[in-house]
């Protein structure tokens, strides 16, 4: 009698693997959020250690959060800014699962709860050191009052919380002693009272943002008192004057950045008293702000630490630009974007004393010539990032010499310039540019892109907006050398055909793709993107007339990482729209002008789209759908946006270029 043999179950070798060298792997699996989720359906294993290394979670819905995070044990940071519908409830679960492993939430972007549910979660998380309760307007004081309840707090945005008053701030000043940055801005009923009750008992307090408060000379004392005090914004606080900034004269000798934007009642008599008592000053903004001329210059030129100085939209004028040229500071940024009277002489001036700049931002400044350029080219050979949108009297050939003197560049905003194919050659000898927009330039073709394709293989961002000129072989290049590519916009390219999509598909980290008014792409050009791009975020393909349902299910299909997407004056009707819903992350969709889009399916297909918080929509659907239909979407979180536009025909470029209008 032969004896049977039991036999062995068949080893599985993954379980060989050590915890340390799995967590490794993990480690490694940043980039994509569906790659873990991936990872953890191997083997048990697998699962169980990558619910142990786990610390950060971003819930799509709240429904499943209690069972999500008894799986997650270890979470130390919750963000919630993908969730609109978070209730008392759902906090409530968050605490009692998270307890004193929490140490940071984000509520930014979500609503629904009370005061309630925030005394829940800050009783039960002690640990918590960090909290965004940005954007929710229907808090009141007692809200503040919970969140006075977090001894251990450190940093706190409550950002546009306008129901918030001082009562409400001097409970967060008094229970919250250990804040070292706090957010304040558009928080419209707080002003010097609870601004000085922070600043008095909030010794700690290295960041404070008081933008658009209504406050006045009076809180500005004990602010300027915070001995550690680093990062000071007072953006459009329009009851600081001259004679407010006097008491800066005591000394904020910790102060390392300051922004005055829209402090329309500040001149350079004020300011004078920045100058005397600050001792480490870097960043100084005051855009909007008072004229550049030379006594402003004059009175700042003592700041001996200054290294960037942002006056975008101030007058300016040619002997302040001057003046600032004649610093003995080196800066190493200046901003003078959209600022009235930058001449050559003036900006030539400036460039030339300045040659260790690193950012040079002259968006629209429209006086500028070849002369600019050249003085800037030849002294500053150190920027990295330079911004000229619609400097239209810049001649082409000036552009050559960007890429002949300035090979570090890693950011370049050409925007309706004159720039061609010769300047686009030299250009691509910046060899570690990430980022460069060419939209509105209308005398580059596919041969001067395809030099950029060739030597920029770094390149991250390129935007082609309305240039008209680029076809489906300047994309291929791009897409071949550039296998780093996130961003790409070509909307108003006619030429280009679904071959520049399947290109681009080969982009594996492409996560934006702006191609509306792009007729002759089809629905084979968009399944391309969506099996190849997988980590896709926003997808626009408005006016994509030729685009229907059947480009919609593969984008359903591959593309679950998809958060936005825009499928106006398509042809996609309610069977694309129920294919998307299954898209869990999907938060907005334009849906104006799609013909055979009916009521009765447009109410399925916002029904089936859980995690929707904005839908523009034609405003005609408004009478048709039903009253309950849209109380329980807007209870669920979403918000409607009403459209009447009627289609319009598109424009030349050129015509639309001399219009500055942009047909939406």
């Amino acid at each position: 009698m032969t004896t049977m043999k039991r036999q062995k179950s068949p080893c599985n070798n993954f379980d060989l693997l050590s915890e340390e060298l799995i967590l490794s792997i993990l480690d490694r699996l940043d980039s994509n959020p569906l790659d873990k989720k991936s990872f953890s359906l191997v083997c048990k294993s697998f699962y169980s250690v990558e619910s142990h290394h786990r610390t950060t979670l971003k819930p799509l819905r709240s429904d499943h959060l209690k069972k999500t995070l008894t799986r997650y044990r270890f979470v130390t940071h919750l963000d919630f800014s993908l969730c609109p519908r978070i209730t008392n409830a759902s906090l409530s679960a968050a605490a009692s699962v998270c307890g004193g492993m929490l140490r940071s939430v984000d509520l930014s972007r979500s609503k629904f709860f009370t005061h309630v549910g925030l005394s829940g979660l800050v009783t039960n998380c002690s640990n918590l050191v960090q909290i965004d309760l940005s954007n929710a307007t229907e808090l009141r004081d007692p809200a503040a009052a919970a969140i006075g309840e977090a001894k251990n707090l450190e940093r706190l945005w409550l950002a546009r919380c306008k129901g918030i008053t001082d009562m409400g701030i001097g409970c967060i000043a008094v229970g919250c002693r250990k804040l070292r940055s706090i957010n304040l801005k558009w928080c419209l009923g707080v002003g010097d009272l609870g601004v000085g009750l922070i600043a008095v008992k909030c010794n700690e307090i290295r960041s404070l943002d008081l933008s658009y408060l209504p406050i006045t000379n009076k809180s500005l004392p004990s602010i300027l008192k915070l001995q550690y005090l680093e990062n000071l914004v007072l953006e459009g606080c329009f009851g600081i004057d001259d004679d407010s900034l006097a008491v800066l004269k005591q000394g904020c000798k910790s102060l390392e950045t300051l922004d005055m934007s829209s402090c329309q009642n500040v001149s350079h008599v004020g300011l004078s008293s920045l100058t005397s008592g600050t001792g480490c000053l870097r960043q100084l903004t005051l855009a909007y702000g008072s004229p550049v001329t030379p006594a402003l210059a004059d009175t700042l030129q003592r700041l001996s630490t200054l290294q960037s100085i942002k006056l975008d939209c101030c007058p300016v004028t040619c002997s302040g630009l001057k003046a600032i040229g004649n610093w003995c500071v080196s800066l190493r940024e200046i901003s003078l974007s959209k600022c009235l009277g930058v001449t050559d002489e003036g900006l030539s001036s400036l460039v030339t004393k300045h040659k260790d700049l690193r950012k040079l931002d002259i968006t629209c400044c429209r006086k500028i010539t070849h002369v600019s350029i050249a003085h800037i080219t030849n002294s500053c050979t150190s920027l990295t990032s330079l911004k000229m949108e619609s400097c239209t009297l810049v001649p082409k050939e000036a552009f050559v010499l960007i890429g002949q003197r300035c090979l570090l560049l890693e950011e370049l905003d050409l925007t309706d310039n004159e720039i061609d194919d010769e300047g686009l050659k030299s250009i691509s000898s910046c060899s570690k540019l990430s980022s460069l927009k060419l939209g509105i330039c209308l005398n580059i073709t596919d041969k001067g892109l395809a030099h950029i394709g060739m030597c920029c293989s770094k390149l991250m961002e390129l935007d082609l907006y309305r240039s008209a000129g680029i076809t489906d072989s300047g994309i291929l290049a791009v897409a071949g050398g550039c296998p780093g590519l996130e961003m790409i916009n070509t909307s108003y390219c006619q030429d280009i055909t679904d071959s520049s999509l399947m290109s681009l598909s080969k982009c594996s980290k492409l996560n934006t793709l702006e191609s509306r008014g792009c007729s002759l792409i089809t629905s084979l050009g968009i399944t391309a993107i969506a099996a190849g791009c997988k980590q896709l975020i926003k997808l626009d393909i408005k006016k994509c007339c030729n685009v229907d349902d059947t480009g919609m299910i593969p984008l359903a299909h591959f593309s679950q990482n998809l958060r936005q997407i825009n499928l106006s004056y398509s042809s996609v009707t309610e069977v694309g729209l129920l294919s998307l819903a299954s898209i869990s992350c999907l938060q907005s969709m334009n849906i104006l002008h799609l013909k055979r889009l009916t009521p009765s399916g447009l109410a399925a297909a916002l029904l089936a789209c859980g995690a929707l918080t904005k839908v523009k929509l034609q405003a005609s659907f408004k009478s048709l759908l039903p009253k309950p239909l849209f109380e329980h979407l807007e209870a669920r979180g979403c918000v409607f946006q009403w459209r009447e536009k009627v289609l319009q025909a598109e424009l030349d470029p050129k015509c639309w270029k001399l219009q500055f209008v942009d047909v939406q």
